[in-house]
């Protein structure tokens, strides 16, 4: 039964989300709540590791929320969700996309996804820097500055990977976190 329910949650999660992995997290994070598979907080641990792990956010995102939930075969059957409804619409479009594919219709329809599309990453974003900077337990003043400074190295070196910021919080923040406030 929580195979299917796996299955059936991450396919509509994957029907329904126009834009990629990050205009999954708000259905997601709905989603697993309240079914009690996981936590804000784990959700967005899982965040985390799947935008740092190899491999399309969605997809591994959909695999560790299955996995802790029931396993390998939970693993699977997330998986098999979310990627089920794109391999089918893709392959319709593929099929039909000549016929269509200039029609001013599609053409305007798919430039008004967009801010949708923004929309929803945004909304994921604030409530991700919500959960985590302005817990129940109080405003995490550490975890704000070093956001800040990754957002103020992002924006002023220009030629610096986003890999390497990352490296470098996960630094300070074992740092903070780990050492100094242990």
């Amino acid at each position: 039964m929580i195979l299917w329910e796996l299955f059936f949650t991450f396919f509509q999660i994957g029907l329904f989300t126009i834009g990629g992995g990050y205009a999954m997290i708000p259905m997601i994070t709905t989603q697993v709540t309240a079914k009690g598979w996981a936590s804000l907080e784990a959700v967005t641990d899982f965040i985390a590791v799947s935008e740092s792990t190899p491999g399309p956010f969605a997809i591994n995102i959909a695999t560790f929320l299955g996995f802790k939930t029931a396993g390998v075969a939970g693993a699977a059957a997330s998986t098999l969700g979310v990627v089920m409804p794109s391999f089918i619409i893709i392959s319709l479009i593929a099929r039909f996309f000549l016929s269509f594919g200039d029609n001013q219709y599609v053409k305007h329809a798919l430039f008004g996804l967009r801010p949708v599309v923004l929309g929803l990453i945004l909304s994921a974003a604030f409530a991700i820097a919500r959960a985590n900077l302005f817990p129940a337990s109080g405003v995490d003043w550490p975890g704000i500055a070093i956001a800040v400074a990754a957002f103020i190295l992002l924006r002023k070196a220009k030629k610096l990977h986003p890999g390497l910021v990352m490296l470098m919080a996960a630094g300070v923040g074992i740092l903070v976190y780990g050492v100094i406030m242990a």
